[in-house]
């Protein structure tokens, strides 16, 4: 794009994706009088699922606006809690948010996610075949146009990608009704019903088990049950705290 300019500010979340955003604030970016706003705002390198309202002069426009020369352009990012039209709110998380995925799912949300990297067409079809929220960290994943819905995932850490989806969505929690290994729902089982997966020690030290409806793992309060209950206690906590 080498036409009029624009001058666009963006939200402060939003200029991590902006590094020549990120010491003012806000840039100059040529437009070519055809693209859309929304286009302009993917090419300075901001997926379009971290960003809200978008002004124009004061007043909100649509993302498929034309920019004329000498806008001014602010750039919001997503109101909180987002609410996701259309489905029972559920997420699909790609390859490399595996523990994220499981924490998840210890929370009781329908979380999808794959465990080998089926390739970027594949997880934004599925997105949309499943209604899905995608959460990726790739960003040239979340620009795909048959993606449902998405979300970029902006932290490395676990605990914070945790606290901050958990945020940013407010899904309902059901802890301990998730198979963490394949997202299946759990049913009190009986030990007779699982002895086949328990070792010595354990058939003799745990007497209430639950089982996945789906891969038939059991699960008991074994070893990481006190590290498994933090993370539990921590989320519904946060999650009091939110509504």
């Amino acid at each position: 794009m080498n036409g009029p300019e624009i001058h666009v500010e963006f939200a402060p979340e939003l200029r991590v994706f902006v590094p020549r955003a990120r010491q003012a604030g806000s840039v100059r970016a040529a437009t070519d009088g055809f693209s859309s706003l929304g286009h302009v705002i993917e090419s300075l390198g901001v997926p379009l699922t971290e960003v809200g309202a978008l002004l124009v002069d004061g007043r909100e426009v649509p993302f498929a606006h034309v920019p004329s020369a000498g806008e001014s352009v602010t750039v919001t990012t997503v109101a909180r809690p987002q609410k996701v039209p259309g489905a029972p709110l559920r997420f699909l998380l790609d390859v490399h948010l595996g523990t994220l995925a499981r924490r998840l799912r210890l929370l009781g949300v329908d979380t999808a996610y794959e465990s080998t990297d089926i390739g970027d067409p594949a997880l934004a079809t599925r997105s949309a075949a499943e209604q899905r929220v995608l959460l990726s960290r790739d960003r040239g994943l979340l620009r795909r146009r048959e993606l449902w819905a998405g979300a970029f995932v902006y932290s490395t850490s676990p605990e914070e990608q945790l606290r901050d989806v958990l945020d940013r969505f407010r899904p309902e929690l059901l802890p301990w009704t998730r198979c963490t290994a394949c997202n299946g729902l759990l049913r009190k089982a009986t030990k007779d019903e699982v002895a086949d997966q328990l070792k010595h020690g354990t058939h003799v030290t745990y007497d209430v088990f639950a089982q996945c409806t789906a891969c038939g793992r059991a699960y008991w309060k074994g070893a990481h049950h006190e590290q498994l209950e933090a993370i539990v206690e921590r989320a519904l906590e946060e999650s009091r705290g939110n509504g």
